[in-house]
């Protein structure tokens, strides 16, 4: 019989009201503890999501003993130390995106699970998505057949995030548009696909927008203002290709700044059909009657994708369920993207 488990957030942001909002849809999980560093951000985010504990030092929470898992949603280079920590202390471990800075803290996040025994979930929300299903039952009806091409373009006109912070500060995110919005794109398209093999990169990234700091003209931002004595040393625009081995490719562009119209699409490209997601739109691209047909799929675009991976984490820990996006698909996914920063560093092709 499922039981409750009792659950901490480490970390009061956006992210972990979020967190806080979908596990009070899920029936067998209990936000009993929060966590933060700052006082005031505590304490307004535990009265209003009716948390009964605050913890200044997440070191304090994982100590309770009745704290059964806990969500992570810090600063990504603090999801390393605080999730191994959290396998040491007997904790169940849902890791926010991205995993963490690179795939040697990714290797050693996964070490610590597996010497604790415990569930490590990673943060992949859109494949908790309604459209991520329709797609990837088109593949496995071999409605797209051989599937040999992926184009992937995440444009925003001017959308850095938290200029001058923690987001733009490569030593803290570990880098920018490329690790803080590809990583959503670049694993749903490998989920739908069942493509885990990358083999190889050719990529460039870019920084133009973002310094000096003063200059960037913007509409509204996300995590703002600026920080005008802050930090710019990320990519703000990238583009490149992934192989994986010599069935398929993957090709990007992803611009948290630049001189274009906004764009939001996956494309998946099959010898016998094609499937374009563009926002919650999805088109199949086939042939009806020997001629080029396009259909609209319609689908209800309403799900919480967050609530259903919490639910599928909480369920993962009762032994329901598996866990929909592993460790080991995130260590896949660090190594991407250290070898897109190492290709535009080398400017030559990097094997992952």
């Amino acid at each position: 019989m499922s039981k409750k488990i009792k659950v901490g957030i480490i970390g009061a942001g956006t992210i972990g009201s979020v967190h806080a909002d979908a596990y009070a849809k899920v029936a067998n999980a209990e936000v009993v503890a929060l966590c933060d560093i700052l006082p005031n951000t505590l304490a307004e985010k535990a009265k209003r999501h009716n948390i009964p504990l605050k913890y200044e030092n997440y070191k304090d929470l994982l100590a309770n003993p009745d704290i059964e898992a806990v969500s992570i949603c810090v600063p990504n280079d603090l999801h390393a130390p605080i999730a191994i920590d959290a396998f040491k202390a007997g904790k169940n471990v849902m890791l926010e995106k991205p995993m963490c800075l690179n795939a040697d803290q990714a290797r050693k996040i996964v070490k610590a699970r597996d010497k604790s025994g415990k569930i490590l979930q990673m943060g992949m929300v859109r494949r908790q998505s309604n459209e991520a299903d329709i797609i990837k039952k088109l593949i496995e009806d071999g409605r797209l057949g051989e599937v040999y091409q992926i184009r992937v373009k995440l444009i925003r006109r001017r959308g850095i995030p938290g200029l001058g912070g923690w987001f733009t500060t490569k030593a803290r995110s570990g880098g920018g548009g490329i690790i803080d919005i590809s990583v959503h794109a670049l694993d749903l398209s490998m989920y739908v696909t069942g493509l885990w093999n990358p083999t190889a990169v050719s990529a460039k990234t870019y920084s133009k927008f973002g310094w000096p700091i003063e200059n960037y003209n913007y509409v509204s931002m996300w995590a703002g203002p600026p920080k005008m004595d802050g930090i710019f040393d990320v990519d703000d625009y990238a583009a490149g290709l992934i192989r994986f081995g010599d069935k398929a490719t993957l090709s990007f562009e992803v611009a948290w700044a630049c001189n274009a119209q906004p764009e939001n699409a996956i494309e998946i490209l099959g010898d016998k059909g094609g499937v374009k997601l563009e926002g919650s739109n999805i088109v199949l691209l086939t042939e009806f009657d020997n001629r080029p047909a396009d259909i609209k799929l319609d689908y209800d675009a309403r799900r919480d994708g967050f609530a259903s991976e919490l639910e599928k984490f909480i369920g993962a820990i009762n032994g329901e369920n598996e866990v929909p996006a592993t460790g080991e698909q995130g260590v896949i996914m660090m190594r991407v993207l250290d070898a897109i920063y190492k290709s535009s560093d080398l400017n030559k092709e990097v094997e992952i």
